[in-house]
């Protein structure tokens, strides 16, 4: 086999997994430098296997496979150190941060930001307050919508020229910023835009999109988790997320 067709210690994170046969996995991960890929891991269902406690989801991993066809297989996986999986609500969370790159990201399509961005994530959802986890949630999906080239310029207008600091905006998918009249709960300000522009533009853009999120006031979180929400859909095929009825569904009960 040619070494090209090898990768070696390759930092992932396990999206989904499902049977392939009586002993083995089909696996579709998120790898920094390769993409979203789909592995073959044989024997993982057997006592014996050293890939049956390694190969969860949210877990920092280092994996090692072979072959160029569109499913490889797996030759080796490493926990990569570091945090836990989530648990309770932020493990429904961490499978939203999941489903929402299956649908996103075509496979083998490498995206090294969002990746780094879906790092930090899982580091926020195992943070101690509630505000880190959720800020880190915004962070991710602005940061993963500006990595595909779905988010927006948030300096501009739709039909150009600048953003007026106390101009309301609300974004939309196809057209941008666009100017809102009767602004009410649904849109931001212009400096508020500006702010989140100003905070992609930082040397740690994730850390400095938490920052600015806890920073807006209630309303403006509201209006603006509702337009990110409406743009992912829009990107994601129009399809509703499984983790977000099912945490809709939890809500009303």
């Amino acid at each position: 086999m040619n070494v090209k067709d090898r990768i070696l210690h390759e930092p992932s994170y396990v999206l989904h997994r499902h049977d392939w046969s009586e002993s083995s996995l089909v696996l579709e991960v998120f790898t920094r430098h390769h993409g979203r890929i789909a592995l073959i891991a044989k024997g993982a269902k057997r006592p014996s296997s050293n890939f049956r406690s390694v190969l969860l989801p949210m877990q920092p991993l280092r994996l090692s496979w072979s072959g160029k066809e569109e499913v490889r297989t797996l030759k080796s996986a490493e926990w990569g150190g570091g945090h836990v999986m989530p648990h309770g609500e932020r493990l429904l969370s961490g499978y939203y941060l999941n489903e929402l790159v299956m649908r996103l990201m075509a496979r083998e399509d490498p995206h090294p930001d969002a990746f780094d961005a879906y790092v930090l994530a899982m580091h926020a959802l195992q943070g101690e307050g509630a505000k880190e986890a959720v800020s880190g949630l915004r962070a991710f999906e602005i940061l993963a919508l500006q990595a595909l080239g779905h988010l927006p310029d948030l300096q501009t207008q739709a039909h150009g020229g600048a953003l007026q600091p106390h101009g309301a905006y609300r974004l939309t998918a196809e057209g941008g910023l666009q100017p809102e009249w009767e602004p009410e709960q649904t849109a931001l300000s212009g400096e508020q835009w500006q702010g989140l522009d100003h905070a992609l533009q930082a040397a740690a853009p994730f850390e400095a999109l938490q920052h600015t999120w806890s920073t807006l006031p209630g309303s403006a979180r509201a209006a603006l988790r509702g337009q990110l929400k409406a743009l992912l859909h829009y990107h994601c095929g129009m399809q509703n997320l499984r983790t977000r009825h099912i945490t809709h569904t939890l809500q009303q009960l």
